[in-house]
């Protein structure tokens, strides 16, 4: 037994936290009995801090790396530690907690299910998904035991995300509520999203003893309904820039849409009565500022208004030409 108890000690003498696991952020260090007691040294590796818990409160927090010999070195944390060890009567009362203090970096989040908002412009519901990743680290050792790992002897990076996920879909879902964006203006406001999502939650979680370091909101996606509606508003604004550029209101650009998709969905006689309507509302329309101003007549714009008609599929080459021709004979 004698032998025993030696190895037992040598192995108790120094006190690290060794193979430090990368996906753990608060570690108990183990000991039984009078072992700490034998304890000579205390090593504390780069990115790693050093926390004392007696009788069920904290005593020290020390984020120094380095190695520390207990009965001489003359620090405040390792005299506090030194006296604790001489006065050690049960694992019970002292208890040695090493934690992460390197960042935390490229986790990926995503929303479990679909935000749903009202659109500040258009009025409609909005139901999509956002995706992403964050990065973290414990900003506060005391406030991280006190308010979420406890006197748990172990607590994972995999526990505190689950914490954040959980927040990032609240504040996103009151964020998007409240803000401006439109669900046309969601792809070029990524990054302020991501930057009001950061400030947001940290102002939550640095009572917690934690704090995000970079947020980033890398794409949204959108539910068939809401896509089907932006997919409306984008033709819908295409369709009035067109009309502008001819110089029509969207509705009668509008109306000789309608009336060129029914003449190719007609045949025969019907079909041409509808070409010629076309043409007569179209020439309507092209021969109204000549007779109200000859004077004023501006052939060029004419004939770029009338070649937006053709590329926007509304008159046809031949009718294109033939209006073409008129237009330079006034010349």
């Amino acid at each position: 037994m004698g032998l025993i108890d030696f190895v037992k000690r040598q192995f108790a003498a120094v006190i690290e936290w060794s193979n430090q696991p990368q996906d753990v952020l608060f570690y108990k260090f183990p000991f039984k009995g009078d072992e700490i007691k034998d304890a000579s040294k205390l090593i504390i590796a780069p990115g790693q801090g050093c926390m004392l818990v007696y009788e069920g409160k904290i005593t020290a927090i020390t984020q120094q790396e380095g190695i520390y010999t207990l009965q001489t070195d003359n620090d405040p944390f390792i005299t506090t530690l030194f006296k604790l060890m001489q006065g050690f009567e049960s694992e019970h009362k002292l208890k040695i907690y090493f934690f992460r203090k390197a960042e935390v970096v490229n986790q990926g989040w995503g929303t479990s299910s679909r935000v749903k908002y009202e659109d500040p412009v258009y009025r409609f519901p909005v139901s999509l998904g956002v995706y992403g990743n964050y990065s973290f680290k414990l900003s506060d050792a005391r406030f991280f035991l006190t308010e979420i790992a406890g006197l748990a002897d172990l607590y994972t990076i995999a526990q505190l995300q689950m914490l954040i996920q959980s927040r990032m879909e609240q504040q996103l879902t009151l964020t998007l509520a409240t803000s401006a964006y439109s669900v046309l203006q969601i792809d070029s406001k990524l990054n302020e999203l991501a930057e009001e999502l950061k400030t947001q939650l940290n102002g939550n979680f640095s009572v917690l003893g934690f704090e995000l370091t970079d947020v980033k909101v890398q794409g949204a996606s959108f539910d068939q309904q809401t896509q089907q509606q932006i997919n409306q508003l984008a033709n819908a604004r295409a369709g009035s820039l067109a009309a502008e550029q001819a110089g029509l209101s969207y509705t009668e650009m509008e109306k000789l849409q309608a009336m060129r998709d029914a003449a190719k969905n007609s045949n025969g006689v019907a079909g041409a009565g509808l070409q010629f309507n076309i043409g007569n509302n179209m020439g309507g329309n092209f021969r109204e500022a000549p007779a109200q101003n000859e004077e004023k007549l501006d052939v060029v714009t004419q004939l770029q208004q009338l070649k937006t008609l053709l590329d926007q599929g509304i008159i046809t080459p031949e009718e294109f030409e033939e209006k073409k021709k008129k237009w330079l004979d006034k010349l």
